[in-house]
């Protein structure tokens, strides 16, 4: 069971994580920034699709990103934010910043998803007091520049390692375990083979039996193996996240929910799981 503010999300199957990008620049081809009633019906549309947490951000990550202004992303997300305050599912946010945290924890946030892994200034502060979630997310380098030369000795040990890190320095932080979500940070300073490998042995980067979120949803990686551009990147991403979740991923970050849920559902029927999306939910009563 992960906690995640007045929720709790049961684990018994993978989840989907629908993605709300709120930039202008997203990789993905569908920042919707200027317009934020658009983010709004998007994100119930996945919701209706079948997603059962959302992840909104409102600064890009994409490799050669320029980090955005506080301001800047603020006003981007908080009105979204506000306006899904009664969707019935858990809303993540993607940022590092704490000043961010703060504001989307008190707007409502269930869970921050972090790509530095609380490790900028005042992050833990920001949300040690909360009960949100945290997912903890590897990345080497920063946006700016994490792609221009990714090297590892060991791609597999020093991912483990860092994530095992972080998990200690939550864990001193008085965050409960329960709390945690761990995500190798597919395509932040990796190239495709580092990439592979971490989605060849997912399953061995579970510190202390965490969940793990796996992120690859139209990812520059599966262009490098099919040769296809963003926009006719669904079949590999389906084929992505079967593979993530039958390698442990116990979240899936989609962009597009409907179809890796029914692919989700065929595999689970195979496997002998059913696919409930109305039992992944349980809202705390006293909250």
């Amino acid at each position: 069971m992960l906690r995640c503010g007045k929720f709790e999300l049961s684990l018994d199957r993978p989840l989907v994580m629908g993605i709300v990008n709120l930039t202008p620049d997203s990789f993905s081809g569908d920042g919707l920034a200027a317009d934020a009633q658009s983010a709004i019906v998007h994100a119930r549309q996945q919701i209706e699709a079948g997603a059962d947490l959302l992840d909104l951000g409102a600064e890009s990550s994409r490799p050669g990103a320029i980090p955005s202004a506080l301001d800047e992303e603020l006003s981007r997300l908080l009105p979204v934010l506000d306006a899904l305050a009664d969707c019935g599912i858990p809303i993540s946010v993607d940022t590092y910043k704490p000043e961010v945290m703060r504001a989307a924890l008190a707007h409502g946030a269930s869970m921050i998803n972090d790509i530095y892994a609380l490790r900028m200034p005042g992050a833990m502060a920001a949300v040690a007091g909360s009960d949100c979630a945290l997912c903890l997310m590897h990345m080497q380098g920063q946006p700016l520049t994490m792609q221009q030369c990714p090297r590892y000795t060991d791609v597999l040990v020093e991912v483990r390692e860092f994530l095992r890190e972080r998990v200690t320095t939550a864990l001193a932080g008085e965050i409960a375990p329960e709390r945690l979500v761990l995500d190798p940070g597919f395509g932040f300073g990796k190239t495709l083979e580092h990439n592979l490998q971490l989605l060849r042995h997912l399953d061995t980067l579970a510190i202390n039996g965490l969940p793990l979120l796996a992120g690859i949803s139209r990812k520059s990686m599966l262009a490098q193996i099919t040769g296809r551009p963003v926009e006719q990147r669904l079949s590999a991403s389906i084929a992505a996240a079967l593979l993530a979740a039958e390698r442990g991923a116990s979240i899936l970050r989609v962009h597009d929910v409907a179809q890796t849920c029914d692919a989700l559902a065929v595999w689970q029927a195979v496997s002998g799981q059913l696919h409930q999306n109305a039992n992944a939910i349980v809202v705390d009563p006293q909250k």
